[in-house]
């Protein structure tokens, strides 16, 4: 039987969110530039995305870029910058065709001017797909993105746009970067590492999490079937007993 043979398609992830770790070790490993490693992962990042939209995950979410990721030497920053480019123009063609809509996350501003036009444009071209919403964090740190939302309730606040009392966890949420999209349901990290870091550190609150050895470039679809497997064995009770949920 094959793995995808075993999958309930009525018990997936509504939110799936990936870690991509592992790129510079499997370049590494294999006596290559870090660089060839990044290249290398966008052929695992395209297997990913066209196997969540077959199975009918509607959000998946990738770690692309993170603000500590800025302090690399900048000749590997400047070659993510320009893979990320790259990516987004043979891209478009996959993500029209899987009627995939690309959203981002992140400090938006800090991204090269080349790389925020060449953003916007697939955002606006796939603006209208709605099989499933990839979103891409870039430039992205969680708690800066904590930070920001403070600070702009706080501001609220103290215009009289919303009272104290009325903060919720609903209003955290609407102030979040990804406050149109669910809380994340399940978390895989590549490449060995049992890290977060700073990665959706809100909204993982209950997310599953799931660890693999696998480098980011060797990622591919059966290793995504054996998370997804993982997943749907596990009793989520999101604080109630067993015996409730049963």
């Amino acid at each position: 039987m094959n793995l995808i043979d075993t999958i309930n398609k009525d018990n997936l992830p509504k939110h799936l969110a990936i870690i991509m770790d592992g790129n510079g070790r499997w370049a590494k490993q294999k006596g290559l530039l870090r660089a060839l490693g990044h290249e290398s992962g966008t052929k695992a990042v395209r297997e990913t995305v066209e196997t969540c939209a077959k199975l009918g995950i509607e959000n998946l979410t990738l770690y692309a870029f993170s603000t500590e990721n800025w302090n690399r030497p900048k000749l590997e920053v400047d070659t993510l910058m320009k893979l990320l480019i790259k990516s987004l123009k043979n891209e478009l063609k996959t993500l029209m065709n899987n009627n995939i809509k690309l959203i981002t996350i992140g400090n938006f501003e800090k991204l090269p001017s080349s790389a925020q036009k060449e953003l916007s444009q697939v955002i606006s071209q796939t603006k209208d797909n709605d099989r499933m919403t990839l979103t891409l964090a870039l430039s992205y740190g969680s708690r800066e993105e904590i930070v920001s939302a403070i600070k702009e309730i706080s501001s609220k606040v103290k215009n009289n746009i919303i009272s104290i009392d009325a903060i919720d966890e609903s209003i955290i949420n609407q102030h979040l970067y990804t406050q149109n999209l669910p809380d994340v349901d399940l978390l895989i990290r590549t490449s060995g590492e049992h890290r977060i870091s700073n990665f959706l550190l809100w909204q993982i609150a209950y997310a599953e999490l799931y660890f693999t050895d696998v480098l980011w470039p060797d990622f591919r679809e059966k290793d995504l079937y054996e998370a997804i497997i993982s997943y749907q064995k596990r009793e989520r009770r999101f604080g109630k007993t067993s015996e409730q949920i049963k």
